[in-house]
């Protein structure tokens, strides 16, 4: 079993502590002190709400070249979810929520690029979706270089859903649906899909 790297950040040493603890023993996880190899690994960053410490600390890893990042908090506005994607996250979990499943759930998630937020999140990011469509406010064509079949994976991994689901749903191979999302996120120089989404949301073009 490849074990996956993870560190753990946070402005509270005692929530860290808690998450660590949570995490040693799990088979699957190698609970680091310092990445080796930061794009290669994920980092657990745990806070109460997204203020200025806790953005630096999200900006400090994607200084040191981490791209995978599982955001663990109490409460994240809409305007705020839009920001966390833009500096890495990946996956979102709920303090509340905490367990040692969730958590290796959630950095299995992180470490192949597969979003993942809590249901009530990914409802509010949809209805924001749906007031920005019915107030006219996204765009009726497809952006320069961007197709039908590119903001239809887009949508669908706004949804939630993962490779497999929206190969299933669109009727082509998972290769075809990574490589989609792989040629999105290298044209418009994004970090992963999640920031494709948050960009493309913020673009108008969904």
């Amino acid at each position: 079993m490849n074990r996956i790297p993870v560190v753990v950040r946070g402005t509270d040493s005692m929530s860290r502590m808690g998450v660590s603890a949570t995490l040693r023993y799990e088979v699957e996880i190698q609970l680091l002190t310092d990445f080796t190899e930061p794009e290669d690994g994920v980092a657990v960053v745990i806070g109460d709400t997204l203020d200025e410490e806790l953005l630096q600390v999200l900006r400090s890893l994607r200084t040191e070249g981490c791209r995978r990042v599982v955001l663990v908090i109490r409460a994240l506005a809409d305007e705020e979810m839009l920001e966390a994607i833009e500096l890495g996250v990946t996956v979102l979990v709920w303090r509340s929520e905490v367990s040692a499943p969730k958590m290796v759930h959630a950095i299995q998630r992180a470490s192949i690029g597969e979003p993942d937020l809590p249901p009530d999140l990914l409802n509010r990011f949809l209805s924001h979706v749906a007031r920005a469509q019915r107030d006219g406010t996204t765009h009726t064509a497809f952006p320069a270089g961007l197709g039908e079949r590119e903001v239809a994976v887009l949508r669908l991994v706004a949804d939630g859903l993962d490779t497999k689901e929206i190969a299933d749903l669109l009727s082509y191979s998972e290769r075809t649906i990574k490589n989609i999302l792989h040629d999105i996120t290298n044209r418009f120089h994004l970090r992963n899909r999640s920031h494709a989404v948050a960009y493309a949301m913020r673009e108008g073009w969904m």
